[in-house]
């Protein structure tokens, strides 16, 4: 049986990484490489999402 706790966590994360794109996409504009930000998120294996948003918005930095 699935427990709920793993659910919400999935989805957590989920949402998590589509708010980090959306903010990449607009940030970059047309500079936003898909298979770049793909990388970036998943670079560091798995990291607790307060600190993939902080290395996700490093990485927007470092991209501009």
């Amino acid at each position: 049986m699935d427990e709920p706790g793993h659910a919400l966590a999935y989805k957590m994360g989920e949402l998590k990484i589509k708010e980090m794109r959306r903010l990449a996409e607009r940030e970059l504009g047309e500079r936003f490489d898909l298979r770049a930000s793909h990388h970036a998120v998943l670079a560091h294996g798995s990291i607790p999402l307060a600190v993939l948003e902080a290395e996700i918005r490093r990485w927007i930095q470092g991209q501009k």
